[in-house]
């Protein structure tokens, strides 16, 4: 018999040896550098669709949408600021640094946050006018890199967020590639034009809490006791982090999950460094409690949230607020599929998020080439932002009235089950159709 008609076993792919990581291989063999991107982890990890809601039906009493109000208010800030953030929503828009993103992105940002009646916030980089003017709430950034920064605009601002950690990336500093270092930029950051940029991975004038606690008085002497002083951390050691910040003398703690991420780093780090989201709130949560000081100081989450019902679960889980970066961007026109073409010659594809340092984005988002900038309307990108952001709201709302509450904060999670088990053990909620979850005391 020949060869031709002898039966061959239908060749296997290697899930060790994907077509992934051999593309890696090969590209890592050719050019002797690490791969940089942005977009936080691409890999499938525990979030909150493995969870779902137990809506009211004999043993809960649902409220009526169309009589009965469910509240979104949230205040930021109330235990030691004169004047506290007042929010109408639960949302808030992530720091992402202009440099990352081009002036009209940052303006679209402000004005969209202002729509809906919440805040955006800074980024590394300084504050640019055009968020300023357009932002009237504005957060800002106080990062281990110091770019930018000076005390005039630490008082203009409404809240200060001290940024310790990033979810894409604890342990680490971003990259601002040379492409994007314009005499603007490079004028904010007291850098030359055109030279790769990274970021410190620690703030150079303090290595713990003890002088976490100095570094919060000062900021507070500077703008007279009157700003919200956030501290943000990566999800590495949520209940420890969480704990020292409350101790330091934080009002607010802000808690990013490795699926957030916007700006760029080594893709091994943004794969292998970090936890999901959904494991950190239940940690930080009970560090809060622990120190009878949940509600009192806040907890903001952030890390891939997407939906309404993403952030009713993370309320749930007793998180007082969320704060979005990937999605806002999305909502304002970036990765947008009518630019497939561009991103095509790019290397990229609509979707892939990865291009975002290369600074030649075609939505005029991630960019500071002037034609392409130009190509973003502020104005209209700030209402899409401002619609997504209500239908966000609108969808944590319903949720909230099926269980039976009349404000957001009343979410809490004995409304949620587990669809799987590592998502039950991370968030400590019951597995579906049963009272138990892994490491649930007394089993």
């Amino acid at each position: 018999m020949s060869d031709q008609h002898t039966p061959r076993t239908m060749p296997r792919q290697s899930w060790t040896f994907s077509n992934e990581i051999n593309s890696e291989i090969r590209r890592a063999a050719a050019t002797g550098i690490y791969d940089i991107r942005g977009g936080g982890a691409k890999r499938r990890v525990p979030h909150f669709d493995d969870l779902l809601f137990l809506g009211a039906s004999v043993s809960r009493y649902p409220l009526e949408g169309y009589r009965e109000k469910c509240e979104t208010s949230v205040t930021l800030g109330t235990r030691f600021a004169k004047k506290p953030i007042e929010l109408k929503i639960p949302i808030t828009i992530a720091g992402m640094s202009f440099g990352a993103l081009s002036a009209n992105a940052k303006e679209a940002l402000g004005r969209g946050a202002t729509l809906a009646g919440t805040s955006t916030t800074t980024g590394d980089g300084g504050m640019t006018d055009e968020e300023r003017g357009h932002s009237e709430m504005l957060v800002y950034q106080y990062l281990p890199s110091r770019y930018g920064m000076n005390p005039d605009d630490l008082r203009r601002a409404d809240a200060i967020e001290i940024v310790v950690g990033q979810g894409a990336k604890p342990g680490g500093g971003g990259m601002l590639l040379g492409q994007k270092i314009t005499e603007r930029v490079a004028g904010m950051r007291d850098l030359p034009v055109g030279i790769d940029q990274r970021s410190s991975c620690r703030h150079p004038d303090w290595t713990g809490p003890d002088d976490l606690e100095i570094k919060i008085l000062e900021l507070r002497e500077i703008t007279g006791w009157e700003k919200p002083i956030y501290v943000k951390v990566g999800g590495s050691r949520p209940y420890y982090d969480t704990a020292l910040a409350i101790k330091a003398g934080a009002d607010v703690v802000v808690l990013d999950g490795m699926q957030g991420g916007t700006a760029a780093t080594q893709d091994v780090f943004i794969e292998h460094v970090g936890q999901p989201i959904l494991a950190c709130i239940r940690p930080a949560v009970q560090a809060l409690q622990d120190l009878g000081m949940h509600r009192k100081v806040q907890l903001v989450v952030s890390g891939g949230i997407r939906t309404g019902a993403d952030v009713a679960k993370a309320l749930a889980l007793g998180a007082d607020a969320v704060s979005i970066g990937t999605a806002a961007l999305i909502a304002i026109g970036d990765n947008d599929p009518k630019w497939e073409a561009e991103y095509q010659e790019l290397g990229s594809t609509a979707g892939a998020y990865d291009d975002w340092h290369e600074g030649r984005d075609p939505a005029g988002i991630t960019t500071q080439d002037p034609e392409l900038m130009a190509r973003l309307d502020p104005v209209e990108a700030g209402r899409r932002l401002r619609n997504y952001l209500n239908v966000m709201t609108l969808e944590c709302q319903t949720i909230a009235r099926a269980c039976g509450k009349n404000h957001v904060h009343n979410l809490e999670p004995e409304d949620l089950c587990a669809l799987t088990m590592e998502a039950a053990a991370m968030a400590q909620i019951p597995l579906a159709g049963t009272d138990w979850y892994p490491g649930k005391k007394g089993f």
